[in-house]
């Protein structure tokens, strides 16, 4: 299932996460919490005596402002419903319920460990591979103190100021500067921010680079000559606007659906690395430190929401729906939705909408049409998310008709109703067909 549509470029998942994770590391250092940010559990977080158990906490302004959001919008996660890992059974009897979460805090905050480390476990990001994007990164900063990560092309800052002696073979260089022209390729010629000006020579320039590239890699350097041409042909696409005068913001991740796909890799890290059908317990700082990369890509709050109801279901359907908990934070999250489609005039955020509830309203479907089979005394809550997921779904889709909700409501629960006792009739038939064979 897909909804955001294809990138029609060979980028694996592992491409789009390495480029998701730089967008993000980039985007915190551009935000100022470019610093080790020691993680402080929700619920200890108004005792600021306990931060002293970290030799890493600060007390800086900055920080405390950071932690300070975070436990503002730690509300809105909450609200879904959603719960964080199961613990170890063998650690709930060795340590009691309560005992075990206090010293899982006490031990993550002695040994330090911050927001930024555990979303670079959580995107399965290797430390020789974080530590490379860093060391980049600040090559980049050193060379622009002072300029924010969206007034710049980061794949072609990285593509120029990492080395081959940054990596451990020289295959593994080679392949990192193809990944990078490829996102260049998405980003600038197949999915724009703008729509590409045929007339323009840019576009074609790009492309015979890009061409040539895949056959011979490019020469790296400030006085390297292909590389100049590579800069001036990809600010030039990067910085265009509306009025045909060059941009401050440069776009190269903000279009759709190459934003999407990335911003999707990353909300994907609020779920446990080792239990996919739960969140982490820091979900909501992480959420915070996602949501600095929407200068870059392109997001917004209707975006996200669209977004993270599209993660919360399919992390339920690639799990074996077997938690129900992520369908019961699906259907709250489609009321958000809902309010959102009902004021955004926005064609490709409409587009989106529909091929994402398209999807939702399919499984919801196949599922009621017979309930008879699915549903049973035990998962009747299930039953009524299911139910309220494809009614709503219905309703947002057939928008266009006006005063049509009741009518859509009760329209799907007959069909659903004689669709299921159909359903339910044939199979009895059936079974006692066979058994009338037996007996016979």
């Amino acid at each position: 299932m897909e909804p955001f549509g294809v990138l029609g470029v060979d980028l694996s998942p592992r491409d789009l996460r390495e480029t998701a994770y730089e967008i993000l590391v980039g985007a915190c250092r551009s935000s100022g919490s470019g610093r080790r940010l020691t993680y402080v559990s929700n619920s200890n977080s108004r005792d600021r005596s306990s931060q002293q158990l970290s030799p890493l906490s600060s007390s800086s302004s900055s920080v405390q402002r950071s932690l300070s959001t975070l436990e503002l919008d730690a509300s809105a996660v909450k609200e879904l419903g959603l719960k964080a890992r199961k613990k170890n059974k063998s650690d709930a009897d060795r340590l009691g319920g309560a005992a075990s979460e206090v010293q899982s805090n006490l031990v993550r905050k002695r040994a330090g460990v911050t927001v930024g480390e555990l979303v670079r476990v959580q995107m399965r990001v290797s430390e020789q591979t974080d530590s490379r994007i860093r060391r980049g990164l600040l090559r980049v900063a050193a060379g622009q103190l002072g300029r924010r990560i969206e007034s710049m092309v980061l794949p072609l800052e990285l593509l120029q100021h990492l080395k081959p002696s940054d990596f451990t073979t020289q295959v593994e260089y080679d392949a990192c500067q193809k990944r990078i022209l490829k996102i260049l390729e998405a980003g600038l010629l197949l999915h724009p921010h703008l729509p590409l000006d045929n007339s323009q020579t840019a576009p074609q320039r790009l492309r015979q680079i890009l061409h040539t590239a895949s056959q011979k890699p490019i020469e790296i350097g400030k006085q390297s000559e292909s590389m100049n041409i590579l800069r001036n042909v990809v600010t030039s696409l990067a910085c265009r606007s509306f009025d045909g005068s060059m941009s401050d913001t440069c776009h190269w991740a903000d279009g759709i659906p190459l934003n999407l796909h990335l911003y999707r890799i990353l909300l994907q890290a609020c779920f446990d690395v080792t239990d996919e059908s739960s969140v982490i317990d820091e979900v909501d700082e992480v959420l915070d430190q996602i949501k600095k990369t929407w200068v870059v890509l392109g997001i917004n709050q209707v975006f996200h929401n669209l977004c993270f109801l599209w993660v919360l279901f399919n992390q339920y359907i690639s799990t074996g729906e077997i938690e129900d908990d992520l369908v019961f934070a699906t259907e709250k999250m489609l009321v958000e939705v809902e309010k959102d489609a009902n004021s955004t005039n926005d064609p490709a955020y409409s587009k989106i909408l529909c091929s994402t509830l398209g999807l939702v309203l399919d499984w919801a479907e196949k599922m009621l049409q017979r309930y008879h089979e699915t549903f049973y005394r035990g998962n009747l809550d299930l039953m009524r998310s299911v139910l309220s997921l494809g009614i709503s779904a219905a309703q947002i889709l057939d928008s266009g008709k006006k005063n049509k909700e009741l009518d859509v409501a009760c329209s799907r629960v007959d069909t659903y109703i004689r669709s299921s006792l159909r359903s339910a009739f044939s199979q009895t038939g059936k079974r006692e067909g066979h058994l009338e064979q037996k007996i016979f």
